[in-house]
């Protein structure tokens, strides 16, 4: 992996336990974003979703914002770069990670930052996050999905209107929107982000991997083809399965079942 730039403004820490920690660490800018740090952000998912020790990624930013979009005194440099190469792109790198993302937001998530946090792929909120959408307001057009992915989760009609007015969304109401999973008091955010986590990491590795790409996957298709494409995945996974996992996998069962101590798949 390449190092992160010399002011450690994107801090990466691994867990032994197989949970990856990833910081935005610009607080004194409310983590507001440079092109150096979007190209590190996205360096660094890229190099998790390819390490193996890993088997779930907490993103969050220090100090009192998620992150507050992008740096605006440097935008020309950010706006006028390649939008479409997707190897410095973070939310692209994001979208193709591998690991399941938790977003742990605390304070503001805005624009960039709440692109970012769309790219998650379960959200846990502070009751003093707020997600904003500024594009309309400063002229800044979409490029990181949020004209389409917010439509999607809360509905079309609520995310025009949190679009064009760019009125902040509060934690309370994302959660009821069904936008955020769960809400805490900031002193527990990441305390409930690694709960998750450690549930997550309880479960069969390679499942989970595979279950995260069909869920994802199959969200970009209609019903139908969903429906296919989960059977496809399916009928490949078991016709790849050997008599001995099989085997493991009835074990394993039948462990749980009866409430006896099991390892795992």
């Amino acid at each position: 992996m390449d190092k992160p730039s010399p002011e450690n403004l994107i801090v990466v820490k691994k867990d032994p336990d197989g949970i990856a920690y990833v910081t935005i660490n610009r607080p004194k800018s409310l983590n507001s974003l440079t092109r150096p740090m979007m190209v590190d952000l996205a360096r660094a998912f890229n190099f998790l979703s390819s390490d193996d020790s890993v088997g779930v990624i907490i993103l969050s930013g220090s100090g009192r914002s998620f992150c507050s979009g992008v740096d605006l005194t440097s935008a020309e440099d950010v706006f006028k770069g390649d939008v479409k190469d997707v190897e410095t792109d973070p939310v692209a790198q994001m979208e193709r990670c591998r690991k399941p993302i938790i977003g742990a937001v605390s304070g503001f998530a805005v624009t960039a930052g709440f692109e970012i946090s769309l790219a998650c792929d379960i959200l846990i909120a502070s009751t003093d996050a707020k997600f904003v959408d500024t594009h309309a307001r400063f002229g800044i057009f979409p490029s990181w999905g949020l004209s389409q992915k917010l439509s999607r989760i809360i509905g079309p009609n609520k995310a025009r209107e949190v679009s064009l007015t760019a009125t902040p969304l509060t934690a309370e109401k994302a959660e009821k929107w069904g936008l955020v999973n769960h809400v805490v008091e900031s002193s527990e955010l990441l305390k409930k982000a690694r709960e998750v986590a450690e549930a997550i990491m309880k479960n069969n590795r390679d499942l989970v991997l595979r279950y995260k790409a069909v869920i994802n996957d199959g969200g970009k298709l209609d019903l139908h083809h969903a429906l296919l494409l989960e059977k496809e995945r399916a009928h490949e996974y078991y016709n790849g399965m050997t008599k001995e996992q099989f085997k493991k996998m009835q074990e394993f069962i039948a462990a749980r079942s009866s409430k006896k101590p099991a390892s795992k798949l």
